[in-house]
Order: structure tokens, then C-alpha cells, then sequence
């Protein structure tokens, strides 16, 4: 027996009644069957329904051969009239994801001549693929004139035409249809072929914003953010910008430009420490000029760092320059240099001193988690004392 499609007499309605046609076992969950429903089940990209039947939480719902089959967390008995309850936040959220992807879907599908050619409406965003490239500009362009059509707020018209006045009609589909074929269409925006609920209004969906986009296919994946999904991640991002801009002493809208200040003065700041770091390693290099094997430690510093300090040494020790910057507890980075070229024994002294890295020829670098005692135990057992 087919079920009653109460989501599309009214997409509002969040209570009903109806009777129990069937509740059947399904491991540790119930799979039953109403004479009609207002649980809208997962579909063309929208996720299922949620909320009670009976006492009975809804977990899950789907279309089976004209039935709608609801996944519950308890029994219920065949021939009772149950009342249902639709988790109406997560009704509207989808309502508002769906009929704003519509919107910007069929602007964007107008602008470049282009198909949607995949809709999934996630937990956190809405995600859509089109077969065309669409630069960020245009995607730009598109979210301005959604918004526009929203802000019109014209009433949305859901229909069933007959097979003749499809012939007639201009449409989208991502596939081909028959049967009853159900046309959604905001005026101003789009007009296309789908299952979902919708808001009755264009200004019901609030907003609509593009938040990426990056290349899939033969064309571009974008995510959208629509409603309330939209104003809480611009909130979001408002307060995260004020706080910014707190600390950087500007407004909100001008962090950009302090930042790129910041930059500039880090690049600069960056240039002159490792003049000064290459300073100390040339004295480190005139200081142990024809010492041979030379192991020294350092205080933390980055790996490049601790590489150029290893090859200023190994260019005047005349042996292996052996550097490790870091702290007991904290572990090591390391650079091993021979300016002959002699291959260093990175492997055994990554084994003993819990070591990971490599190299070939005289050069090798990593990390090793050992305390300075242990390393410095390992270089003496191979003829290498610690350097002053």
C-alpha cells in the first residue's frame, strides 16, 4: 500500500496522526509502516526526517516501492493510531539548505550554461558539483543575485504538470524522469524537477553564501551555507574578526592590512635572525677549524637552522660535524655533515638513540628522542667526544 504524502500536501505541518500498517524487527531497531506520514524520507540529496511516532523515536526514513519506511528505536502495534511529531529545527534547516541550493543552483546553471550535476546536503554544509569551470567572481555575482531573489521573497509554486506540458516547459533534471514529475520553481531563479520540502516563500531562506569552491571533474565543487546555518557562521566569523582586530588594534574590516603589516615585519625580522645565526655559525666554523669530529648542542632551533650550523663546521673541521638543537624530554633535531662526502652512520645512530631521518653521502638530518647524555654516550663510543 502506497503511503500518504503529507510533506507535500504541506511541508509545515510537524503533527499528525495515522495508523500502524506494519513494524517489523531490524537488529536492534523497528521498520514501520503508516497509512500516511509527514516524515519526509532521504532522497535526491536530502537526508531524512527525524523526530517521534508514538512513543517511538524516529531515527530514519526511507521510500520503499511507495512506502515510506520509518526506522524507530521501539516497537509499535499494528493498528494503532500513533501521533507523529517532525523534529521541526531540522525540517525548516533542510527546507532552508534545499530551497536556497535551488536558487543559486539555477542562476549559476543559467550564467554558464552549465548542470548540476551532484546535491548533497551535509550536517554542516550543502555541497554541490557543476560541469562547468566557475571562477570565484562569478560564484560572487550568482550569491549576489540569490540574494537578491531572496529578498523579493516571491512565493515559491510547486506543481505536478501533465506528460504534454512538460513537453513545453524548460526545466532541470539530473536525470530522466516519468511518471508524476513534481517542478519546483522561484520565480526570478530557477525551475527544476525535485522530491524535496521547500520553504513556501524565497524569503524563508534568509541567505544564501558561497563559503569555497575548488576544481572536481571536468568542473567545480562548491559549498553553500543557507538560513541559519548562514547568519551563525557569519556570527562566527564576525566575533572572530572583532577579537582579531582587538588585538591588533584595528577594526574588524581592516585586520587584512595589519596582518599583511605583521607579515613584513616577520619576513624582516626573520631575515635578520638568521643574519645573526649565521654570524654565530661562522664563528662556530673558525672555532673548531681543524678539530676533526665535532659534536656540538644547541638550544631549540629550527631544523634549517640546525642544518646551515652543521655545514659551516663541516667545512673547516675537517671530519664529521655532528649538531643537535633541542632539551632533555623535549627530544632532538639533528644534522650530520661530512664535507668529504663520507657516508655518516645515520642508521645505527637512529636505532640506539630512537632516531628518525636519513640522508645520503656525508649529509643527514632528523630528530632523535634521546637526552644529550645518551647521545653524547653514543658519539664517545664511536671516537667522538662532545664538543665545548
Amino acid at each position: 500500500m502506497e503511503t500518504e504524502k503529507l510533506y507535500y500536501q504541506d511541508a509545515f505541518l510537524t503533527e499528525f496522526t495515522a495508523q500502524v500498517l506494519s513494524c517489523e524487527p531490524s537488529k536492534d531497531k523497528w521498520l514501520v509502516t503508516l497509512d500516511r506520514t509527514a516524515f519526509y524520507p532521504e532522497g535526491g540529496g536530502q537526508p531524512a526526517d527525524a523526530g517521534t511516532l508514538g512513543g517511538a523515536a524516529v531515527l530514519d526514513a526511507h521510500e520503499r516501492g511507495g512506502e515510506i519506511v520509518h526506522t524507530c528505536d521501539a516497537p509499535l502495534t499494528v493498528g494503532d493510531t500513533v501521533a507523529g511529531r517532525i523534529d521541526w529545527e531540522r525540517r525548516f534547516d533542510h527546507m532552508q539548505q534545499h530551497s536556497g541550493e535551488h536558487i543559486i543552483s539555477g542562476i549559476l546553471c543559467e550564467m554558464f550554461d552549465c548542470d548540476n550535476v551532484g546535491f548533497h546536503l551535509g550536517a554542516d554544509v550543502v555541497t554541490i558539483d557543476y560541469n562547468a569551470e566557475i571562477p570565484w567572481e562569478g560564484l560572487l555575482e550568482a550569491e549576489a543575485r540569490s540574494n537578491a531573489v531572496i529578498w523579493e521573497d516571491r512565493e515559491a509554486e510547486i506543481a505536478f504538470p501533465s506528460a504534454a506540458e512538460l513537453e513545453t516547459m524548460s526545466y532541470r533534471s539530473k536525470k530522466a524522469l516519468s511518471g508524476d514529475v513534481r517542478i519546483v520553481t522561484f520565480p526570478g531563479a530557477d525551475c527544476c524537477a525535485c522530491c524535496g520540502t521547500h520553504v513556501k516563500r524565497a524569503g524563508q531562506v534568509g541567505l544564501v553564501k558561497v563559503v569555497s569552491c575548488q576544481k572536481f571533474r571536468d568542473g567545480v565543487r562548491i559549498e553553500i551555507l543557507c538560513g541559519k546555518r548562514a547568519f551563525d557562521y557569519l556570527s562566527a566569523v564576525f566575533e572572530q574578526g572583532k577579537a582579531v582586530g582587538q588585538r591588533l588594534s584595528v577594526k574588524p574590516t581592516e585586520t587584512l592590512s595589519a596582518v599583511e603589516r605583521l607579515e613584513a615585519e616577520l619576513s624582516a625580522a626573520k631575515e635578520r635572525i638568521a643574519a645573526l645565526e649565521q654570524e654565530t655559525f661562522e664563528a662556530a666554523a673558525r672555532e673548531y677549524a681543524g678539530a676533526g669530529d665535532v659534536l656540538l648542542f644547541r638550544p631549540p632551533m629550527r631544523p634549517d637552522s640546525v642544518r646551515r650550523l652543521a655545514d659551516a663546521v663541516a667545512r673547516t673541521c675537517g671530519g664529521l660535524a655532528a649538531a643537535f638543537a633541542g632539551q632533555d624530554g623535549a627530544g632532538y633535531v639533528y644534522a650530520l655533515v661530512r664535507a668529504d662526502g663520507q657516508a655518516v652512520a645515520v642508521k645505527e645512530m637512529n636505532a640506539a638513540l630512537h632516531g628518525r631521518g636519513g640522508g645520503r653521502g656525508g649529509f643527514a638530518q632528523g630528530s632523535a628522542q634521546a637526552a644529550q647524555a645518551d647521545i653524547e654516550a653514543f658519539f664517545r663510543a664511536t671516537g667522538i667526544a662532545p664538543s665545548e
